[in-house]
């Protein structure tokens, strides 16, 4: 009988010891981009972009990635590995994003199904940039750099990508069709300049020409 106890006493113990270990390992791991921007980026904005305020510097706010799907309002079925495709790629469940108005010339009725778009925030959104960044776009063929004049006037930037097998999730063998993107990153900052700024200390890589 003490033996036994003496067994359940030191397994008792041995649980409380791990514990600890278990609740360290559970938290989430703050994205490395995040944290660069915070400790690097930030400090260095306020002071290239001569601004009395912290707050007043620009940031990431929110980064749309929408997959136009036209040939949809012919077979609505083609939708669904363009769903599953962004899914994969940003990691978050996409919407079914559908015609706001019927357009005749392409066949297009009200509230029919043209496509599929993911909006990410937080940790996300800074994640899906550090691989956009660092290991999306130099797969690219060719790959020069993007364009610095793709800004709208308001500090947000697009990009579009020609097909969806230059992320590392999407297999070749499972691809039934080429599918191009648009990324949209959408910022805090006062004008395109700013922005442009913002980016290219978060690493994107802008033509030198």
């Amino acid at each position: 009988m003490a033996r036994d106890k003496d067994r359940k006493g030191s397994k008792d113990s041995s649980q409380e010891q791990a514990k600890p270990d278990q609740a360290r390992h559970s938290a989430k791991e703050r994205p490395r981009l995040r944290t660069r921007f915070d400790k690097e980026v930030a400090p260095a904005l306020l002071k290239e972009l001569e601004l009395k305020n912290a707050m007043a510097v620009p940031r990431l706010n929110k980064i749309v990635v929408n997959m136009g799907m036209g040939e949809a309002t012919q077979n609505s079925k083609i939708l669904d590995p363009a769903v599953n495709e962004l899914g994969q790629i940003t990691g978050q469940k996409p919407i079914v994003t559908k015609a706001k108005k019927s357009i005749a010339a392409f066949k297009v009725r009200e509230g029919q199904a043209i496509g599929t778009m993911v909006t990410l925030r937080g940790d996300r959104m800074y994640e899906f940039f550090d691989r956009l960044v660092s290991i999306v776009l130099p797969r690219v063929r060719d790959f020069k750099g993007v364009s610095t004049k793709s800004f709208d006037g308001r500090g947000n930037y697009t990009i579009g990508l020609h097909d969806q097998l230059i992320f590392p999730e999407i297999s070749y063998e499972k691809v039934d069709k080429m599918k191009g993107m648009n990324v949209t990153i959408v910022t805090t900052a006062a004008n395109d300049n700013q922005a442009r700024t913002l980016l290219k200390h978060l690493g994107m890589p802008f033509r030198t020409q």
